[in-house]
């Protein structure tokens, strides 16, 4: 792991990467903004605990594919953590399996890696702010092109966190599920859109979820978005 000296700045960014171009290429970018500061960078997965202890990122740019530990496995350690940073996995396909696991896993989305310098650093902000940059809407295209094993499981393990809601909360997750915004969901179910909000964050806390593409894909997997 390399340290970088830290940058008065709002949002502190961890690159992970074992390509060292691709690395220094996301540092110049991330380093050219003045919302952002680079405050380290690892090579492989296994030094992430190790670099989020030191440098106390607030979002996390993830590999997916390293070599000892991939940044699946990374992104499974750092979400188990108390108060963990936000993770965004960075892959050279859009329709990769090792997405849809690390979203599973609570990342907040994924980055191609020849997206656009500026969405970059758009993407590295809003999750920042707690905004997931994957929409239920996409998260189902994925979902469509990657072979799925396990579906069986998933579904039953759905159906049973998903009865922990109430009905109405139940009416919303499946709302999210089939990409609706909040002012769709505030139109279908009659309902404000404060309410709508409270009751996303009341499924967050319940089920323990990071973020509304978790509850998206629970719907998914109870068979409940079709």
């Amino acid at each position: 792991m390399a340290a970088v000296a830290e940058v008065n700045a709002a949002i502190r960014v961890l690159i992970v990467d074992d390509d060292p171009l691709v690395r220094a290429g996301l540092a110049m970018i991330i380093g050219g903004s003045p919302e952002l500061s680079v405050v380290g960078e690892a090579a492989c997965g296994a030094e992430v605990p190790a670099a989020v202890e030191a440098c106390a990122p607030d979002v996390v740019l993830m590999d997916i594919r390293m070599p000892v530990l991939d940044g699946l496995a990374a992104t499974e350690l750092l979400r188990a953590r108390p108060d963990p940073p936000e993770v965004i996995v960075l892959t050279t396909f859009d329709a990769d399996e090792y997405v849809l696991r690390a979203l599973r896993a609570g990342a907040s989305g994924f980055l191609l890696k020849h997206t656009p310098p500026a969405e970059i650093l758009r993407a590295i902000v809003r999750v920042s702010a707690g905004e997931p940059i994957l929409s239920p809407t996409v998260t189902r295209q994925l979902i469509a092109h990657v072979a799925d094993t396990g579906a069986a499981a998933r579904r039953q393990h759905a159906v049973r966190v998903l009865s922990l809601l109430s009905e109405r909360e139940r009416e919303v997750a499946v709302a999210v599920g089939r990409g609706r915004s909040n002012a769709e969901i505030s139109g279908e179910l009659f309902m404000s859109i404060a309410t709508v909000k409270a009751h996303i964050s009341h499924i967050l806390d319940k089920l323990d979820l990071n973020n509304r593409t978790q509850i998206a894909l629970l719907a998914h997997d109870a068979g409940l978005t079709g």
